[in-house]
């Protein structure tokens, strides 16, 4: 991967998604040799030379201003997801740092560890932006327990267990949903953070490894993931859906707290509740206990 072959790829993708009807020019008759909007169009929209946009969109966005970027993007109709991750592009582009600063590698603090085992209804989880998860409650390991290698293990990665694993097709049933939000996540953290190598290096397993992986990287889509519902299927208590809030950290730049949780009185509510029987029956004495996490659980975090 390249950050400017990713600057060509995503600004291409996004200018065939968007016709001249939808952004407002005049319909001209004949046949439209590429699928949405020309170059020469966009570069009218956004009110700069055809030249300079063919540059931008060779990749070169190195020196390119926050004006430029803001009418490039309202002229592709981007979204706050792909607006934000223009501008990672052109920050990576520059070589200028990111917009979240690395952590350096270390342990969990156990004060957000100890916020983590308070969560005792709600299925919780600590990951960084490469989707590992890095440590979880008791109820949060019972509900990711079809990801773990095995009932003893403490972190795991989704992405990795979603497409390389059969547990991991069966864990989602909403297979292509799920398929667009694990890619465009982890497209998204590659533009905030391009030099990860263990972030490229599971991309290049990825796509090496799973076709369905690699056709939804090829579209260049991107997202934010911060609340929503998300469907699972569970070895033990069967299908659930379970509405989600994903919280980042601030003190812990790149990592996010995300909590599940079902409105009291619904069958996805009996299900967590039955889920927290089964986690107290089945995985503690086959894992020793679940004990409250310590930083001692977690030796080699990294974000």
């Amino acid at each position: 991967m390249s950050t400017e072959s990713d600057i060509r790829e995503f600004l291409a993708s996004r200018r065939a998604k968007i016709t001249p009807q939808q952004a407002g020019l005049p319909a001209y008759g004949g046949n439209r040799r590429v699928p949405g909007l020309r170059r020469e169009e966009v570069a009218l929209l956004a009110g700069v030379s055809i030249d300079y946009y063919v540059r931008l969109e060779r990749g070169r966005l190195a020196g390119a201003s926050e004006e430029v970027l803001d009418a490039v993007a309202n002229a592709l109709h981007l979204d706050d997801a792909e607006r934000a991750h223009l501008f990672d592009l052109a920050r990576a582009a520059a070589k200028r740092p990111a917009r979240r600063t690395r952590r350096p590698a270390g342990v969990l603090p156990d004060s957000i560890l100890r916020v983590l085992a308070s969560m005792t209804d709600s299925p919780a989880f600590i990951r960084n932006g490469r989707l590992d998860i890095l440590a979880t409650n008791p109820l949060g390991r019972a509900l990711y327990a079809p990801l773990f290698p095995d009932l003893t293990a403490r972190t795991t990665n989704i992405a990795r267990a979603q497409f390389l694993t059969p547990a991991g097709r069966d864990f989602f049933p909403s297979w292509e949903v799920g398929v667009n939000t694990t890619v465009a996540l982890l497209r998204t953290e590659v533009g905030r953070a391009p030099h990860d190598t263990e972030l490229t290096g599971l991309i290049g397993e990825l796509v090496t490894r799973s076709e369905e992986f690699r056709t939804a990287w090829a579209k260049h889509n991107v997202r934010l993931h911060h609340t929503g519902r998300k469907a699972f299927h569970h070895p033990a208590v069967g299908d659930i859906t379970l509405d989600f809030d994903a919280m980042e950290l601030p003190a812990q730049p790149g990592l996010t707290l995300t909590a599940y949780s079902a409105a009291p009185g619904t069958s996805d509510h009996d299900a967590l509740q039955l889920l927290a029987t089964w986690a107290a029956s089945e995985l503690q004495p086959v894992a020793g206990g679940i004990p409250t996490p310590s930083a001692t659980d977690i030796t080699s975090h990294r974000n």
